[in-house]
């Protein structure tokens, strides 16, 4: 079974300034792999270049086994995107915003509205599919759109700092609700982040910092190799500074 995200040899620059070095890892199915970094890492350069948003030179991005620039239909269909700016139009009802994702995916109507009632039911959302997007929260705004990233099916959630600016209570029911998605439907997840309690136990972890992967493996792993305490520390010390190795 290919990964559900497969990234080789992944570099890029924009004129001299390289953003990412040679980046290597991939996200099985039924992983959330937390992409750890500080502002300027690369996490958004490397979000652009697996929705195609940016053509990499250098390297190969897959979904599940469909290479991004030579079966790019085959791989974006695979592929659910929350991005860190809101992209919901604020004049339309929640259920008016996701059925017009529904429909650029081939949906039909019926299908369409059964995944919507699904989805909002997880989300706690569906009594609220009649109300104008300018009308909820930023979290409820948050919800909608984890929804809609799920209509089609995907096999990998892309999440750009999804709970920027939201309260404590919103973060927390976004966290769990992501993770139990992981757990339950076997779907893979990299969610990029710099905020530290957003990490579960269980998770993979990747630190890139000025464009380069400083650890890479499932967290435990990397907390008993290191002898570091926690995630907090893992990041404090591979970004401090450019001195230390790759855990």
């Amino acid at each position: 079974m290919s990964a559900a995200l497969q990234i080789d040899g992944l570099s890029f620059a924009y004129g001299a300034k390289k953003a990412l070095d040679n980046v290597a890892f991939q996200v099985e199915p039924g992983e959330c792999t937390i992409l750890l970094g500080p502002n300027g890492a690369g996490k958004s350069t490397l979000f652009a270049l697996i929705t195609r948003l940016y053509d990499a030179r250098e390297g190969r991005i897959a979904l599940c086994g469909f290479d991004v620039k030579q079966q790019s239909l085959q791989a974006l269909a695979k592929l659910g995107v929350v991005f860190q700016q809101t992209t919901l139009d604020p004049d339309l009802s929640v259920t008016q915003n996701l059925r017009y994702h529904a429909a650029l995916h081939g949906i039909g109507k019926k299908q369409a509205d059964k995944r919507i009632q699904e989805e909002l039911e997880r989300l706690a959302m569906y009594e609220r599919r009649g109300e104008k997007v300018r009308q909820l929260n930023g979290g409820h705004k948050r919800r909608v759109e984890i929804a809609r990233a799920l209509l089609h099916k995907p096999s990998l959630l892309l999440l750009d700092e999804p709970t920027v600016g939201l309260d404590v209570p919103s973060r927390q029911a976004i966290v769990k609700h992501v993770h139990d998605l992981v757990k339950q439907q076997n779907l893979a997840v990299l969610w990029a982040t710099h905020l530290i309690d957003e990490i579960d136990a269980d998770d993979s972890l990747v630190v890139l910092h000025k464009g380069q992967i400083k650890a890479n493996g499932r967290l435990a792993e990397i907390l008993k190799n290191t002898g570091w305490a926690d995630p907090g520390q893992v990041f404090q010390k591979l970004t401090q500074s450019d001195k230390g190795g790759t855990a």
